[in-house]
């Protein structure tokens, strides 16, 4: 049986050292023995997941893992998500990640409160797309629902590279005329523009909301449109490697990129891409995957950067601990039956707590094989930012790490 690759991603959940005192990062705070164990069997080190001159977003970042260039290969972050739900777009579309967002008046001005309108249910957010659909679809605009706050918009005959608008999450408590386009610019600003607006209109008494304000809910009080692109085209890890896998996450960033790079998609039920996600079936789906002949898993667990952005340094360590506890202890134990195996564990870019977003600094990875495991030679250390530093291993482009640990001849 040929060699099985895995990698563990725990999004965002590293941090910034030097904003704590002492250092003490919610990696620090938190009790992670089962990557602890890893940390101190395998090799360890810091890596950079972000390219220079590049934006530091799941998209970028996941790329780079999966060992694609995204300088060469990305497109924008929408048209991935679109693979991920199934979209498949024409040549003359472009898609636009429509996120469900929260806004506040202060002053007269329209402010970003929040990038995920309380975490809508699915329920709510397919309501919500359905009435986009009836007021604004044509032959040119279409809407379409899939987890949460994170949805799609797919428009016909526009250049993607007309317009930008920054992801809701890097602007909160900021207002949004600083960010939104100048519709006097061309034709596509004015599209987005409009419809957003619009979309404040259609919003204010829908009966999503006035069941949320019965029961204390945050409101849905927009859409906002960004990461748009055409979709793009990667070679595939068969192509590449001679891997084939799955890819586990509950969001469609993630998917997309797995099925773009040649990987089925695993929808585990309850997989929610919060901290109330269902573990132990994106666990039981990997190993399941793993005992029908796979040999290449991409399991990604989206709570702690969910916790970053929400500047909740308690919620940021218990998803980790959540991570470790349910997700790379029962996958370790599962693994105990091959023989041959090799894993990497890491987050995809830090979300600091003090930030509140994603930022470019280097993140810790490690990289375990079965030998090593079964070696027992064990090093005085933990999975921290600080001790990843200690190493002195620092990997400049994250595209290099499967070549360089996982297909090295």
């Amino acid at each position: 049986m040929s060699k099985r690759f895995i990698i563990l991603i725990g999004d965002g959940m590293a941090d910034t050292p030097a904003d704590f005192p002492q250092g003490k990062t919610p990696l620090v705070a938190a009790h992670h023995p089962h990557m602890d164990f890893l940390a101190r069997v395998g090799e360890m080190g810091l890596v950079q997941t972000v390219p220079e001159d590049m934006h530091s977003g799941s998209d970028i970042c996941n790329l780079t893992i999966l060992g694609y260039d995204p300088k060469k290969y990305y497109t924008g972050r929408a048209p991935i998500e679109a693979a991920g739900s199934g979209l498949k777009l024409g040549p003359d579309e472009a898609a636009f990640r429509c996120n469900l967002v929260g806004l506040r008046e202060e002053q007269g001005k329209l402010i970003m409160d929040d990038y995920a309108a309380g975490h809508i249910s699915d329920a709510d957010a397919k309501e919500l797309i359905q009435t986009l659909n009836q007021n604004f679809a044509n032959g040119q605009v279409k809407f379409y629902p899939s987890v949460s706050y994170r949805n799609l918009c797919i428009i016909k005959n526009v250049d993607p590279g007309a317009v930008y608008i920054p992801p809701p999450h890097d602007i909160l408590n900021q207002p949004l005329e600083k960010h939104l386009p100048n519709a006097a610019l061309n034709d596509v600003e004015a599209l987005v523009l409009e419809l957003m607006a619009k979309s404040r209109e259609l919003f204010k008494n829908h009966p999503v909301n006035q069941r949320r304000r019965a029961a204390k809910k945050k409101t849905v009080d927009s859409i906002w449109l960004w990461g748009q692109g055409k979709s793009p085209s990667l070679p595939t890890l068969k192509e590449r490697a001679g891997v084939s896998g799955v890819v586990i996450s509950g969001v469609d960033l993630i998917r997309g990129l797995g099925k773009l790079a040649g990987l089925e998609i695993v929808k585990v039920p309850g997989a929610t891409g919060y901290i109330d996600t269902n573990y132990e079936g994106k666990v039981n789906a990997g190993l399941e995957a793993l005992a029908k002949g796979d040999n290449f898993i991409y399991l990604h667990i989206e709570a702690p950067d969910e916790a970053g952005h929400a500047g909740d340094l308690a919620l940021k360590i218990k998803a980790i601990e959540l991570f470790d506890q349910k997700v790379v202890g029962p996958f370790l134990e599962g693994l105990k039956k091959y023989d041959d195996w090799m894993l990497l564990l890491m987050p995809d870019h830090t979300t600091p707590i003090k930030l509140r977003t994603h930022h470019t600094d280097p993140v810790p990875f490690i990289v375990v094989s079965s030998k090593q495991v079964k070696a027992g030679k064990e090093l005085e250390r933990r999975y921290t930012e600080n001790d990843a530093a200690n190493t002195k291993i620092k990997i400049d482009s994250a595209h290099t790490l499967l070549d360089r640990y996982f297909f090295a001849k």
